[in-house]
Formats: structure tokens, C-alpha cells, sequence
């Protein structure tokens, strides 16, 4: 069998026994014609593989390159470098694949995150992004069992839609239709898309939300775990055109309900990943650390990444309302001194990233979650609320991101889900098959979505989203 190997992070575990191995890997370094630093993606540290001088031939040598792909069996023997346990005595060397070490873009030196960017196809070689994708890779396996061990149904919902879950408009066309001009028209002039593949107007899902209510009515308690797209023109380190949601729909379940589990939810995941990728949050908070000391000490974080997560995790978040928060912010200091990007109008506004950011950093010191915001920017689907003026809607917010969670309480009376629609130009006609819901055995019901590429950034301590994701999706840029 060729695939018979050790992974080099279990391999780093073991202790020095003469033992025979094989392993595999791509060249880190190659130093003095004698030591081979090898990395197969299992973990951040290299393997040390020693080469006996004159052993090899020099064809050979020469093309053991920085990132060259090798085959080596060989003993494992006690090091006699500093910094490592156990040294590869190599026996047996294969070149798997040659690399040119001149023309390779990733040198042994420190790169800029934006240079990554441009080749993001190579960028998973280095330490951070290795460290990056394993501690999401735990996070995803984390949502999965969280739910599962909850008796949740793990639903897909579809990725081509008909329908606008939030209203925003912000759609990415979905269409098989002629884009020259010749695309069959209607007698107004628009397309008709009668004529289309799906026989009508089709995006990219902005949400699964809506699909997700129809299993949870009938379900009970089921999760989604997939891609959404917005076509927001927005290039900051915050948004993506393309990116990973969480929205979890239960059955029987209050805004308070959802409040709890949403809190249990996202201490859950972070625990796991600390317990799983421990090494890596370690290399992070280094690097997070480094990064940091050329900023100005009032933009520099208050806790280290390690200890921001611990702090999540063995802490209660703030709950607070909306209204509540409106009065803290308006009577800050902060507000008071117009330091405030965008300053605080009074109820009813929008709150920016920078007054969630005020209330949990500055004001709570803690993860909050808002409640009970104004019906006017919320969504039609929220529970109205009893004072005819606020819904039962809420959000979590975490340090360093602003908001990492949006839900609520959702609308199950008929008539004032219709009423809503109406208000907000929702059209009814098209939603039939949402509005059969509240028809035939309509339910209390909750929901919450997470984006996941918010809480890895969160996790891994990256400043831009764009680093947390393979290959990202922003407005001018669709590379790979």
C-alpha cells in the first residue's frame, strides 16, 4: 500500500523507539544538505528529518527545494536539537513532486496577509492559515454535534430560491437566460422570465431561514449549516459576498428559549475548538500578540485571544433591551464627546458596529445580547410585540466583531404576519406556502442565525473576514 504513513502530529507525540516510519510532507527547509524541516498539514510544527552525510546522492539533494513533496522512510530517534523531542532518520527518500525553490511564491520570510490574498491557492502552507482552517475545520464538527447530541434535524435547504428572506434585495441573479440583450421580453419591456429555466425570477439564497420554519413545524427542532450570498457592494474587513450561515429553527420555543440556546450554542463551539485545536489557538495568540504591538495601545485588545475565549465561555452575556441600550449610549461619555462615528439620534435608529462594539468592550465588558428592537428595522417574520412598537427580536454581540448572532421570536398569528407583510410591501401571493404554516397548525416558534466566518474571525483572532474563508467572494474579486 503507497498510503501507508504516519501523520506527523501523531508521529510528535510518540516517543523515540527506533521505531520504523514512513512519512509524508512538503519541504519547509532545507539546511546544510543535511536537515529537511517537513510539514504534511496535520499541525504547525515540522518534522525534523536528518539526512546522513554522503548517503544521497546529489541529483537527489538537489531537488529536495522548499516545498518539494516527499516520500521518507526512516527510524525515529531521540533529537539532539533543541526545541524538539524526536528526529527521521532517513533510510529511504522519494521525491513525490519537484518544486522550483526560486519561483516558488512562498519564501521562508514573514508575508503580509494582503500578498496572501492574491495567492490564496497557496496561502493554507503557511503557519497562520494552517492554524486558521484547522481551528474552523473543529467549529464546523462542533455545530454538527452540538445540534446532533440536541436530537436536532440537520436540514438542507436550496442554494437557487424565489424568495428574499430579509427583504434587502441584495440579490445575486440566478438565470439561463441570454445576457446580449436577446432575452425574451415582456410587453412592459422587462425579461420574461417565463421563459427561463425555473420559469420565473430565481437568486442565490440570502438566507434558509424561511425553508427552515417549514421543517421545524413539522420536525420540531432542525439546524441548516450552508452557503448564502449577498450582492452588497461593501468592501470591508467585516462582509463577503459569499459566505457560511447557521440557522437553527425549534419548534415550541420562546424568545427567551432562544436566547438560552444561543448562548449555550456559542460557548459550546468555542469550548470544543479550544479543547481540539489547542496548539493552533496557541500559535494564534502569538501571532495575534505580535500583530498587535505595532498598534497604538488604545486599539490594541484588552485580553489576550486566549483569554478572551475563556472569558466567553465562564461568563453570563449581558441581557439587556434594546431601549436599554439606547439609554446607555446616548448617555456616554463616549456620545457626549462625539466620538462616535455615527452619533446616537435617539430611539428607533440602527445601531452601527461601533456602539455594539461601545456596549460590550467598553460598557459591559462581557458578551450582550440586545432584545426587543423597533419593528421598523426588523424583519416581517418577527413576533410583534405587545406594545405594538418593538418586536421580539434579538442579537448577540461579541467583543472585537459587534454582532455575531440575529434572531428572534417568529410571527405565528395569521393575520398579523399578513398585516406585517402588507406594511413592509412583502407580497403575500408569493409566500403562500410560508403563510400555510400559521394556517395549519400554527405554533409558537424561534430561530437564531449565526455567520459562521464571523465567529471563526472571532475564534481565530483574524482582523479580516476574508482570511477565515478559502476563497473569498468580494465585489471585484473571484479569483480561483
Amino acid at each position: 500500500m503507497f498510503n501507508k504513513r504516519t501523520k506527523i502530529k501523531e508521529l510528535l507525540s510518540q516517543e523515540p523507539k527506533n521505531q520504523l516510519v514512513t512519512v509524508m510532507g512538503w519541504v519547509r527547509t532545507f539546511r546544510n544538505n543535511q536537515f529537511v524541516a517537513l510539514n504534511d498539514g496535520s499541525t504547525n510544527t515540522n518534522l525534523q528529518v536528518v539526512l546522513e552525510l554522503g548517503k544521497f546522492n546529489d541529483n537527489l539533494l538537489k531537488r529536495i527545494t522548499t516545498s518539494a513533496s516527499l516520500k521518507i522512510t526512516g527510524t525515529v530517534v531521540p533529537s539532539l536539537g533543541k526545541g524538539q523531542k524526536i528526529d527521521l532518520k532517513a533510510a529511504v527518500i522519494e521525491i513525490l513532486g519537484d518544486s522550483d525553490g526560486e519561483k516558488y511564491p512562498l519564501q521562508p520570510k514573514k508575508h503580509s496577509l494582503e500578498f496572501l490574498r492574491e495567492i490564496a491557492h497557496l496561502r493554507f502552507r503557511t503557519n497562520t492559515f494552517g492554524s486558521v482552517f484547522r481551528v474552523r475545520h473543529s467549529l464546523a464538527f462542533a455545530v454538527h454535534k452540538f445540534f446532533n447530541d440536541k436530537g436536532f434535524v440537520y436540514m438542507h435547504t436550496p442554494i437557487i430560491t424565489a424568495s428574499d428572506a430579509e427583504g434587502a434585495g441584495e440579490m445575486f441573479k440566478v438565470t439561463t437566460l441570454p445576457l446580449d440583450g436577446t432575452a425574451p421580453k415582456n410587453s412592459d419591456g422587462t425579461i420574461n422570465f417565463k421563459e427561463d429555466f425555473f420559469g420565473r425570477a430565481t437568486n442565490l439564497t440570502v438566507s434558509g431561514q424561511l425553508e427552515g420554519e417549514l421543517g421545524a413545524t413539522a420536525l420540531g427542532d432542525i439546524y441548516t449549516f450552508g452557503p448564502t450570498f449577498r450582492a452588497e457592494n461593501s468592501n470591508t474587513a467585516r462582509h463577503l459576498a459569499e459566505f457560511w450561515m447557521i440557522e437553527p429553527e425549534m419548534a415550541f420555543y420562546d424568545l427567551e428559549d432562544n436566547m438560552n440556546l444561543a448562548e449555550e450554542f456559542i460557548k459550546y463551539i468555542i469550548k470544543y475548538a479550544m479543547d481540539n485545536a489547542g496548539e493552533d489557538l496557541e500559535f494564534l495568540k502569538q501571532r495575534l500578540a505580535d500583530e498587535e504591538k505595532s498598534l497604538p495601545q488604545d486599539k490594541r485588545s484588552e485580553m489576550g485571544l486566549i483569554e478572551k475565549l475563556e472569558f466567553v465561555c465562564n461568563n453570563n452575556f449581558e441581557r439587556i433591551t434594546y431601549t436599554e441600550a439606547i439609554d446607555i449610549l446616548k448617555e456616554s461619555n463616549h456620545n457626549k464627546k462625539k466620538k462616535f462615528q455615527f452619533p446616537i439620534t435617539g430611539w428607533g435608529m440602527d445601531l452601527q458596529s461601533e456602539h455594539e462594539r461601545y456596549l460590550v468592550e467598553k460598557h459591559f465588558k462581557k458578551p450582550v445580547i440586545l432584545s426587543d428592537y423597533p419593528k421598523e428595522i426588523k424583519a416581517f417574520y418577527m413576533r410583534q410585540n405587545e406594545d405594538g412598537k418593538t418586536v421580539a427580536a434579538m442579537d448577540i454581540l461579541a467583543p472585537g466583531i459587534g454582532e455575531i448572532v440575529g434572531g428572534s421570536q417568529r410571527e405565528e398569528r395569521l393575520e398579523n404576519l399578513v398585516r406585517r407583510m402588507k406594511e413592509m410591501n412583502v407580497p403575500a401571493e408569493e409566500l403562500w406556502w410560508y403563510l400555510d404554516t400559521r394556517r395549519f397548525g400554527t405554533i409558537p416558534h424561534a430561530g437564531f442565525g449565526l455567520g459562521f466566518e464571523r465567529m471563526v474571525q472571532f475564534v481565530t483572532g483574524m482582523s479580516n473576514i476574508r482570511d477565515v474563508i478559502s476563497f473569498p467572494r468580494t465585489p471585484g474579486s473571484a479569483e480561483f
